[in-house]
């Protein structure tokens, strides 16, 4: 039967990428948790383009896997990891203007120090991270934007 076939089609194309993105977080030996945002985007971008950007073919699994990421995944401590991971940060520009990313930066910091000089400190030494100035921008920082990768290059 050819509505089978197309079923297993759609499936196919939708668990590839869902699957890897499990794989990732599932992983017991390397931490995720600075991927994930990335992984997510990535699979949806994947799904995306398997059914030729036709909104309409995938929709409702964007509305579940949205429904399952705000209720289980999205974590500021999440978008922080995706912030401070210089992999993605430092060749995405778009992640240290992202609101949600930034908010979500802002408000760990709070809750995690409660010291305003500190917090202080910590905004400065960000500033530098952004920037690549000091220790972030010497040549061997900055070569290891790229070859100190946990895996992500799986989800492409």
């Amino acid at each position: 039967m050819s509505s089978f076939w197309n079923h297993v089609v759609y499936i196919l194309k939708v668990m590839d990428s869902l699957v890897r993105v499990l794989q990732l977080v599932d992983n017991e030996i390397k931490p995720a948790m600075r991927y994930i945002y990335e992984a997510l985007d990535r699979a949806k971008e994947t799904i995306k383009r398997s059914f030729n950007e036709n909104e309409e073919k995938y929709e409702k699994i964007f509305t579940i896997i949205d429904e399952r990421w705000n209720c289980q995944l999205h974590r500021p401590s999440h978008a922080v990891g995706y912030y401070l991971n210089h992999e993605f940060f430092y060749t995405i520009k778009s992640v240290g203007f992202d609101a949600e990313v930034l908010d979500a930066l802002y408000q760990c910091i709070t809750r995690l120090v409660p010291s305003l000089e500190v917090q202080d400190k910590i905004i400065h030494e960000l500033s530098l991270y952004k920037n690549a100035k000091d220790l972030f921008g010497i040549p061997m920082a900055v070569r290891s934007r790229t070859t100190t990768s946990l895996g992500i290059n799986n989800l492409r």
